[in-house]
Parts: structure tokens; sequence; C-alpha cells
């Protein structure tokens, strides 16, 4: 065989993918590693703890938005359509930013679909599909979860130091649900849509 074939199937073998590969855990979920950002290890925990309820319940608010957008139907479908992907994009924002945070804390977050249905404690919506009025109640419901425990985050994160995890609560998830339960709960005003005088 030539020098030329060898060095060919070589270069093949280190082009090849290694597939199969098995291995161990390198952080436990649960257990922070330190992380050089000035902050004691107690706030790094208790934020990591709530982040990650908090991204649960946002990954499963992302998701809630996503089904009523395949599912919604009726006289305002086009523009909840729209809107429920355009709703269902910010989430999927805060989804990331909080995850990144959770890591910066020295976290693992959480990430699969069953760890976040563990976790989350938004109701769950049945497989099938809803009326408007019904989905935009189940909307409005996880949003008021989502602020409620978000507000109760930032004030421990401001009493720990942790400048970083309160700046992300409060201008980022909370700023986004609040504009987000106004745009969708204007969809069920009980207003008649022409009025006689």
């Amino acid at each position: 065989m030539s020098k030329a074939i060898l060095d060919a199937d070589e270069i093949l073998q280190h082009a090849s993918p290694v597939v199969h590969q098995t291995g161990h855990e390198i952080q436990p979920y649960g257990h922070l590693i330190r992380m050089p950002i000035a902050l004691a290890e107690s706030a790094c925990k208790e934020s990591v703890d709530n982040l990650n309820q908090l991204l649960a319940d946002t990954m499963t608010l992302r998701d809630l938005y996503k089904k009523h957008h395949w599912h919604v139907s009726g006289p305002t479908f086009y523009q909840l359509h729209l809107l429920f992907d355009k709703h269902y994009a910010e989430q999927a924002k805060l989804v990331d930013a909080i995850a990144e945070r959770i890591q910066v804390l020295g976290g693992v977050s959480l990430a699969m679909a069953a760890d976040v249905a563990e976790t989350t404690i938004i109701p769950r919506p049945p497989k099938g599909r809803e009326s408007v009025p019904m989905q935009i109640s189940r909307l409005l419901h996880a949003h008021e979860i989502v602020l409620k425990e978000t507000r109760a985050m930032a004030r421990l994160a401001t009493e720990h130091g942790d400048d970083g995890t309160n700046d992300l609560l409060v201008s980022d998830v909370i700023h986004t649900n609040e504009l987000q339960v106004w745009f969708v709960a204007e969809h069920v005003v009980d207003t008649p849509v022409v009025r006689a005088d």
C-alpha cells in the first residue's frame, strides 16, 4: 500500500465522527460550582433554585403560546395566530436569558421537557383544542403565576445582593410578561363591535 493511500485512510479516520460515546455527568443537577462573581454561595444557590423554577414555568408558558398559536380558531384567528407566535418568541428569549443566568451563578439549568413537566406549577392544558376565551384565560393565569413568583424572587435576590438576577427578573421577565398580559387581556374585553346611540 502506498504512503499516499495510507495517509488518506488516516485522514478519513480523523474526519469520521466518534459516535455512541459514554461518560459521566461533569456537574450533577443541584450542585453549584464556585464562579468568581463576588456573590456568596448561599445567594447563588437560592437564586439558582428560584431561577430553575421560573425557567420551568417560563418554558411551559412559552409552549402554551405555541400550542395556542397552532390551535386558535374563529374570527380573531389571524390576529391571535400572529400575536401568540410573537409572544412565543419573546418567551423563548426569556428562557435563554434565565438559563444563562443559572449557568453564570454556577448552577445547572433545567433543559428537558420531562424535567420541566415535573417542576412547573402552571396547570397542564388538555391535549385537545380549546376555544379562544379558554386559551386566553389559560395564558393569563400562567402569566399571573410567573409574575407572582418573579416579584417574590426579585425581592429575595435584592436581599442577598444578587443584583444581576434582580435586574433580569425586573427588567426582562416582569416587563415582558406584563406587556404580554396587556396585549392578550384586551382580546377578552366585553365591548360590542358596533354601538347604537
